[in-house]
C-alpha cells in the first residue's frame, strides 16, 4: 500500500482545478480535488462567471469544431474579425500598461486556442455569445472586443461539465475539506496538506500537489491591507469561500509573492445585491452597457470615460472607479437610444432601477440634487459630435471640451423615459499571488521551484495588472491548470 493517498491532490474546484485534475488523470491514477465549500456550493468563482473564454482564431472555421450550439443559417450572417496570436498580446500589453509578465502572457496567448479543444475533449461544451456580444449593423450580426465563446450554461453549465467530467475519470472531488497548510518534507518537498473537515483534522498526502484554490477577495480584512481603504465595503462578485488561505500557506512555505497586490478584477454590481455572489442570479447582477448613457455619482457628476474602450476591455476597472466616489456608489444613466442596447442582465427579475419622464423628476427620485444633475446632462449633450454612432467599432463619436471625456458612442440623453441603475462595487478576484515557471511550478525567493507544488487560476501572481482583457480569466486558468497538471503528474511519476 502506498505511503500516498493521491498521486495529485488538486486544492479547490474551479475551472483551473478542474483543468489540473483532468490534465493529472491523464497520466496518474489516483487524482484528488478538496473544496471547502459544500458539495452545494462547489465551483468557486468559475461558477458565477458568463463562462466567457477569450482565445485567439482566425474565423468561424476555427471554432465550428468546438461549438455545441450552431445555427448555421444565422451563422451566415456573423462577422467575426480575426483575432490571432498578435491581437490577444496586445490587448495584454495595452490593458496592463506593459506589466504582464510577458513569459506567462505568451503562454496565455499561444495555448488559448489549443487549450479550448482540450477542454473540449474533456466534455466542455461551447458556444457563439450571440446574445451580449453581438450588434446588428445594416443586416449583418457582428462580434466586437474578442469576446466570442462561451461555454454551453455559463458559469454553471462550465463547472456542471467538469465535474461530470472528473466523475466520469474517477477523479476523488471532496467537499468540506478546508485547507489549513501544506505537510512539507525534510527535505522541503510538500507532500500534501493539512484540512479542517467536518470529522476534524486530516492530513492528506500526496506526490505532488497543485493549488487553485483562488485568491484573497472574500476576505475584508485581506482586501483592505492589500487593496487599500474602502475596498472592505466592497461586495464580492463570486465565491464567499475564497478569503485566501491556500495563498497564505504557499507564502508560508516560501512561495514568491508576485504580481499586482494592491490590483483587483472589479465591476459594476447591483446596489441591491447581497455581500456574496448569488447561485441563482449569477451574473445577471452586473451592469456592463455603461458605454451606451452615462454613469454619475451621488454628486451628480460624471467621473469616468464611459466610452473609453469596449466593454471587455474596461468593465474590470469600473468598479475600482465607482469604489472611489462617494458612499462607493454610482447611477448609469440611460435614454430610449441607450435602453435598446442593454445586455440581457439588466432585465433580470428585482434588477434595481428607477424610470422617468423628465431629468428632473430622475433626479428627484434618485435623491440627487435636480439642478445639479440637469447641468450634467445638458452639459453633456451640447459637448457631443455628430460622427456617425456604431456600437461594433470604436466610432469615434466623442464629446468635445468636457472632463472627463467620452472618447466613443457619445449620443445625446434626450429620448425619455429615461432609466437609471443605481450600482456599486463587487471584487471578482485579486490579481496578485504565487510566482510560477513556465510548467506552472511554485517558485520560492531564489526562483527555484518549490518541489511538489503547483499552481493554477487566480492564486498565480503576474498577469494582470490594472485591468483585463475579458475571458482571460477562465482562459488563464484552464491554461496553466492543464500545465500544472501535466507538470505534477510527471513530478509523481519521477518521484516514484
Amino acid at each position: 500500500m502506498s505511503d500516498y493517498d493521491y498521486d495529485v491532490l488538486v486544492v479547490g474546484a474551479g475551472n483551473a482545478a478542474f483543468s489540473a485534475a483532468h490534465a493529472a488523470r491523464e497520466q496518474v491514477s489516483r487524482v484528488g480535488m478538496l473544496e471547502k465549500a459544500t458539495t452545494a456550493e462547489l465551483g468557486g468563482n468559475s461558477y458565477f462567471t458568463l463562462g466567457s473564454f477569450r482565445a485567439t482564431y482566425h474565423g468561424l472555421d476555427d471554432l465550428r469544431p468546438i461549438l455545441s450550439e450552431l445555427d448555421e443559417r444565422e451563422a451566415d450572417r456573423y462577422d467575426l474579425d480575426p483575432y490571432p496570436v498578435e491581437s490577444f498580446a496586445a490587448d495584454m500589453l495595452r490593458l496592463t500598461r506593459g506589466r504582464t509578465d510577458p513569459t506567462l502572457m505568451r503562454i496565455l496567448v499561444e495555448d488559448s486556442f489549443p487549450t479550448l479543444r482540450w477542454l473540449h475533449g474533456h466534455g466542455v461544451k461551447f458556444k457563439l455569445q450571440s446574445d451580449n456580444q453581438v450588434f446588428e449593423v445594416n443586416g449583418r450580426k457582428k462580434f466586437w472586443g474578442g469576446g466570442t465563446i462561451a461555454t454551453v450554461g455559463g458559469g454553471i453549465g462550465l463547472i456542471e461539465q467538469h465535474l461530470a467530467a472528473a466523475k466520469a475519470t474517477g477523479i476523488d472531488v471532496r467537499a468540506e475539506h478546508q485547507m489549513t497548510g501544506f505537510l512539507v518534507g525534510p527535505t522541503g518537498a510538500v507532500e500534501g496538506v493539512v484540512c479542517r473537515t467536518p470529522q476534524g483534522e486530516r492530513q492528506i498526502r500526496a506526490r505532488a500537489v497543485v493549488l487553485a484554490s483562488g485568491g484573497f477577495e472574500a476576505d475584508a480584512r485581506l482586501r483592505a491591507v492589500h487593496l487599500g481603504p474602502g475596498w472592505d465595503t466592497a461586495k464580492v462578485r463570486g465565491s464567499r469561500h475564497n478569503t485566501g488561505e491556500g495563498l497564505m500557506s504557499a507564502l508560508g512555505i516560501g512561495a514568491q509573492a508576485y504580481g499586482n497586490w494592491s490590483g483587483a478584477h472589479a465591476v459594476a454590481w447591483d446596489i441591491n445585491a447581497g455581500p456574496y455572489g448569488n447561485r441563482v442570479l449569477t451574473n445577471k447582477l452586473q451592469r456592463h452597457s455603461y458605454p451606451f448613457g452615462i454613469t454619475v455619482n451621488v454628486e451628480g457628476d460624471r467621473f469616468v470615460d464611459e466610452g473609453a474602450d469596449f466593454r471587455n476591455y474596461t468593465y474590470a476597472k469600473i468598479g475600482s472607479a465607482i469604489l472611489r466616489q462617494t458612499g462607493g456608489l454610482a447611477y448609469q444613466i440611460f435614454d430610449q437610444r441607450g435602453v435598446g442596447l442593454l445586455r440581457t442582465d439588466y432585465g433580470h427579475d428585482g434588477a434595481s432601477q428607477v424610470v422617468a419622464d423628465s431629468i428632473r423628476e430622475l433626479a428627484e427620485k434618485l435623491d440627487l440634487n435636480p439642478d445639479r444633475l440637469e447641468r450634467t446632462i445638458s452639459g453633456y449633450n451640447a459637448s457631443v459630435g455628430d460622427r456617425p454612432f456604431d456600437p461594433t467599432v470604436l466610432d469615434g463619436l466623442a464629446t468635445s471640451g468636457l472632463q472627463p471625456p467620452k472618447s466613443n458612442w457619445a449620443q445625446p440623453i434626450d429620448r425619455p423615459p429615461y432609466v437609471a441603475f443605481p450600482v456599486g462595487c463587487a471584487i471578482t478576484f485579486t490579481y496578485g499571488g504565487v510566482r510560477v515557471d513556465e510548467d506552472a511550478r511554485v517558485l520560492n525567493q531564489a526562483d527555484q521551484p518549490i518541489p511538489g507544488l503547483h499552481a493554477a487560476g487566480e492564486v498565480v501572481g503576474g498577469l494582470f495588472y490594472d485591468n483585463y482583457p475579458g475571458g482571460s480569466g477562465l482562459m488563464s486558468g484552464a491554461v496553466f491548470g492543464r500545465r500544472a497538471g501535466r507538470t505534477a503528474a510527471r513530478h509523481s511519476r519521477d518521484r516514484g
